[in-house]
């Protein structure tokens, strides 16, 4: 038997092949064709991976719950609120927009995401405004409703969140000359106190452990009534429906002092509120100290400084008085970080 042989016919052939392909392209050419111009060899691109399941990009935020949004062309301001379901004004206030209010393509909007509160039986907007650290000014523009007016058990309000931080003196706490007492004109902010230079004694202040701030003590008088944590997650009008009882909450300190003496604040700040509030704390100023840190004084007599303006630290803000809900003439104190009320006691200077 003859064995067959493999490859021996194939051998001819493959060596012909190359005679075959020009003739092939002549032939080609002479008919007009012309070959494509080789492609340029292919760059090595990064080495890309599968992504695991679940990581793929993200489409499209929804405007409905994004907190920044990126101007597209033809968008104007009113359709993005309307869009994200959070009112003009909040959106012109958090980012400080101009009139008339236009936005132009590609600009970043902060969209300030609002919360809910229902109105419990004895609140008043003051105290709901307190506990959010929100001015109550601006839940009252949010709803809609007559910031002078009276909020009622059971009402819905939305709490409006608010991202531009207040501009602060960067002073050291100092002492400030009195004012007069009957100048009630108004007049340009407090200028930041020079750092001191020297070591303080006495009244030195303490500092927080988690901020920096410096409180001193906004009058001499004794402690009539200490600090008592509220229960966890408590509103104010909940934590004075349990006074009375052992260790009821307390949300300040009460100080003792004569009518007409000075109260200094605590730290440098800006005025958050200056003004009455019916209800429970009668005249009362709050300090807004940044990073969360506010500073109220209630009771007063009378109000020496006014909304919106930089005070220093021990800069008098107002006299000790018996207004409010309460006759006995003290300076109602608090101190509060992130609105949850602080111990005053522990963030002072011992004396």
């Amino acid at each position: 038997m003859t064995a067959r042989r493999t490859g021996g016919a194939a051998g001819p052939a493959l060596a012909a092949a190359p005679v075959l392909l020009a003739a092939s392209l002549a032939l080609l050419a002479a008919a007009g064709w012309s070959a494509p111009a080789a492609a340029a060899p292919e760059r090595p691109g990064p080495v890309r991976t599968a992504s695991p399941r679940g990581t793929e990009p993200a489409a499209e935020s929804d405007p409905r719950t994004e907190t920044r949004h990126v101007v597209r062309a033809g968008e104007t301001l009113g359709g993005i609120a309307n869009r994200a379901e959070v009112p003009r004004i909040l959106i012109i206030e958090a980012n400080a927009l101009p009139p008339p209010y236009a936005v132009r393509e590609g600009q970043v909007l902060v969209i300030p995401r609002r919360r809910s509160h229902r109105v419990k039986e004895g609140e008043t907007g003051f105290a709901i405004a307190m506990d959010y650290g929100v001015p109550w000014s601006a839940i009252a523009v949010a709803n809609g409703i007559d910031p002078k007016g009276r909020v009622r058990a059971g009402q819905a309000l939305v709490i409006p969140t608010l991202t531009r931080a207040a501009p602060l003196p960067a002073a050291s706490p100092s002492p400030a000359a009195d004012r007069d007492d009957d100048d009630d004109e108004a007049r340009p902010p407090a200028r930041p106190a020079a750092p001191a230079t020297g070591t303080t004694t006495g009244t030195a202040a303490a500092t927080s452990a988690t901020s920096g701030l410096r409180f001193t003590w906004p009058a001499p008088g004794k402690v009539r009534r200490g600090f008592v944590a509220r229960a966890r997650g408590a509103s104010s009008s909940e934590a004075r429906s349990r006074r009375g009882a052992p260790a009821s909450p307390h949300d300040g300190i009460d100080i003792a002092g004569a009518k007409g003496d000075p109260v200094r604040a605590a730290a440098p700040g800006l005025v958050w509120y200056a003004g009455k509030e019916p209800n429970l704390y009668g005249n009362v100023v709050i300090i807004d100290h940044g990073r969360g840190w506010f500073s109220a004084y209630a009771k007063l007599s009378k109000v020496t400084v006014k909304k919106g303006e930089l005070v220093r630290g021990g800069e008098r803000v107002g006299l000790i008085g018996n207004t409010g809900s309460t006759s006995t003439t003290e300076l109602h104190f608090e101190i509060r970080r992130n609105t949850v009320p602080r111990d005053p006691e522990a963030l002072l200077p011992k004396r």
